[in-house]
């Protein structure tokens, strides 16, 4: 047999049409011994590795390509994101109008404007970020935000001073504050009504609406006296636990996330005659509720969420944003 007729053969073996003992049996015949065993060796080697592709391909799972093609992750809506909508959604179903006012405004518009003159002890409590522009050195008290209330007198001004009005502000604020409860960045909202003979009983009635709209239908709203500067009377609202109903108790054993059947979200009051006074306004023909809160807190006393620290919505932990 030729070297020729014995690669033949060999085809034959690697197309399955022969065995390759065939082709051992017959190397004897082959003239070119050396060549022949070349031959036989490379054909014998490509068997045994055919073979054990074949025995991988056994033990990985077959896909099935007629199944429905994987989701693909894609991205959402941060939470806080997600929760100023709702929160809009809930004040627009009352008559509340959204409004944006700057988050780097001036001493006036923070402070001044909302009864705190310069020297007012009252400005301590904010822990304020006050800015320099070099580029604009005549813009002088220059702040970043503490509290969306900035927008009350500019809102004030906005609609030329003429009640009614009925807004929400939604945005960013800024304090000198950074652990579990606290971030130096944060986001309030801010809602204020004018109009004549406007009374508390018109800001239980929107803080109830609140209240169940955001937790669920038994969740009520309480306020407690307390005092703000640019409020008179002012009140701290508490809303109901949503898990013990308010009672402070889960079965004989005390709620172990509220502890008295209450939580504490914020501030409001009756809004103060020099704040309106501020805005244009004549105290003496209307009056006008104010209220305001953080959104994290706010957002984090949602039944089933159990976040004990709000710095996490701001480490970029995908694992965390993503149960969102």
């Amino acid at each position: 047999m030729t070297i020729g007729e014995y690669q033949s053969l060999a085809a034959e073996v690697l197309a399955g049409k022969e065995k390759i003992a065939v082709l051992q049996s017959r190397l004897r015949e082959v003239e070119d011994k050396r060549e022949a065993g070349r031959v036989f060796n490379e054909v014998k080697k490509e068997l045994e590795e055919r073979e054990a592709r074949k025995e991988k391909g056994a033990a990985t799972p077959i896909n099935d390509v007629t199944l429905p093609a994987a989701k693909r992750d894609k991205g959402h809506k941060h939470p806080i994101s997600q929760a100023m909508e709702e929160i809009e959604r809930i004040f627009a179903q009352i008559g509340f109008v959204r409004v944006r006012h700057p988050e780097l405004d001036t001493d006036y518009f923070a402070f001044e404007s909302l009864n705190m003159p310069p020297t007012h002890p009252a400005r301590d409590e904010w822990e304020t970020f006050f800015v320099d522009n070099p580029d604009a050195p005549e813009q002088k008290n220059l702040v970043l935000t503490p509290h969306t209330t900035n927008g009350d007198v500019r809102e004030m001004l906005r609609l030329k001073s003429q009640p009614p009005v009925r807004m929400i502000n939604i945005g960013r604020c800024y304090r000198r504050q950074q652990d579990a409860t606290h971030t130096q960045m944060f986001h309030q909202f801010d809602g204020l009504v004018i109009d004549k003979d406007i009374n508390i009983t018109h800001l239980k009635g929107v803080l109830d609406h609140f209240a169940r709209e955001f937790y669920g239908p038994d969740v009520r709203s309480r306020i407690r006296p307390f005092h703000f500067q640019f409020t008179e009377p002012s009140f701290e609202i508490d809303f109901s636990c949503h898990l013990c109903h308010g009672t402070g108790k889960i079965g004989e054993t005390k709620c172990r996330f509220c502890k008295s059947g209450w939580h504490e979200v914020g501030g409001a009051g009756m809004i103060h005659p020099n704040v309106l006074r501020a805005g244009g306004i004549d105290p003496d023909v209307y009056s006008g509720l104010a209220f305001g809160w953080g959104i994290e807190r706010t957002y984090t006393l949602k039944s089933g969420l159990n976040i004990d620290d709000i710095r996490q919505f701001y480490t970029n932990n995908l694992d965390f944003l993503g149960q969102f």
